[in-house]
């Protein structure tokens, strides 16, 4: 059975896309056909979905059998306003069928599949779920990145207290971008002295996907 990974994130502009790009990446490198699926995208405008077409670069570079895919393959469902997809959508209810196809036939040609999630675990997809909902309902485990920067300790625990209730299986991963070398001083202690494994996006990919194709 094809592997499925969810990068979900603690909030909106954390790295996903960054960090499901390296995700893909590593897993090539080590001889695996990959595919990437982000199924709703919001902020579409004039019909260019700037993620979608970001990982489908990614992709062909990285799986010669799927170069016939197009963005709307990618991302299957789009909406225009930037916003959360119950508001972008007008509360349309989620088509789960369409992307569970979309991944079945991705998974025609692949041994693993990262999806990437829009926003964070609570973002309303529509009136019944919420992105954490899809993970479950898509059968994956879940990669939650985090920040680096002042805040990162509520935001984390939150979070993976979201999954923890859910039981659902996970990683947490921390992006630290440009301008969050504050970290080592006013966060990473309290992870460290509580026993929370530090996982660095940038400098331990390998063991993420390690643990992530284990789970």
């Amino acid at each position: 059975m094809t592997k499925r990974i969810f990068v979900t994130a603690t909030n909106t502009n954390i790295g996903k896309t960054y960090t499901t790009k390296l995700l893909l990446r590593e897993y090539a490198s080590r001889g695996l056909k990959v595919g990437v699926i982000k199924p709703i995208e919001t902020g579409v405008v004039g019909g260019y979905a700037e993620d979608a077409e970001e990982l489908l670069e990614t992709l062909k570079e990285l799986n010669t059998k799927l170069w016939h895919l197009e963005a709307e393959d990618i991302v299957p469902i789009m909406y225009e306003m930037p916003s959360a997809p119950y508001i972008a959508s007008n509360n349309t209810p989620l088509d789960l069928k369409k992307i569970l196809t979309k991944i079945e036939e991705l998974e025609a040609f692949c041994d693993i599949i990262i999806i990437e999630g829009a926003g964070g675990l609570y973002v309303p997809i529509d009136d019944k779920y919420m992105m954490i909902d899809l993970i479950q309902k898509l059968d994956a485990v879940a990669l939650l990145v985090t920040h680096c920067s002042l805040g990162c300790i509520n935001d984390t625990l939150l979070s993976k207290k979201a999954l923890e209730d859910k039981k659902m299986e996970h990683v947490v991963a921390f992006n630290c971008k440009e301008g969050d070398e504050s970290f080592s001083k006013i966060s990473e202690p309290y992870f460290l002295k509580t026993g929370f494994k530090v996982l660095k996006v940038g400098r331990d990919i390998d063991i993420i996907c390690d643990v992530l194709y284990n789970l």
